[in-house]
């Protein structure tokens, strides 16, 4: 059983930047893609980004130039460097991971961490 842990939330200033992190521990990273997801109050779940089994990364429009994902096999962790941050991001952070997910689609990740809290507000 795959198990998911973010850390890196926070409240942070608009324009300012934070970087959430996401360690999997219960199985192989190698053969997980992982994806990051939001939802803000009253908001339904939204994809953030994606960092495939092979490296390449997807962005929501939304965050495309500003946030950037990455990831380490060797530490089980990906990252989510967000920059230019904005009061619109404030969301809760949501790490997931599945063998095979659709990039952009909640439903086809089977494992989720339990959220980190993002809050940008001056």
């Amino acid at each position: 059983q795959v198990q998911l842990l973010e850390s890196g939330g926070g409240l942070v200033q608009p324009g300012g930047s934070l970087r959430l992190s996401c360690t999997a521990s219960g199985g192989t990273f190698r053969s997980l893609a992982m994806g990051w997801f939001r939802q803000a109050p009253g908001k339904e779940r939204q994809f953030v980004a994606h960092f495939s089994r092979t490296g390449s990364t997807y962005y929501d429009d939304s965050v495309k130039g500003r946030f950037t994902i990455s990831g380490d096999n060797a530490k089980n962790t990906v990252w989510l460097q967000m920059n230019s941050l904005k009061p619109e991001d404030t969301a809760v952070y949501y790490c997931a991971a599945d063998s095979a997910p659709m990039v952009r689609v909640e439903d086809s990740y089977s494992y989720w961490g339990q959220g980190t809290q993002v809050t940008v507000s001056s």
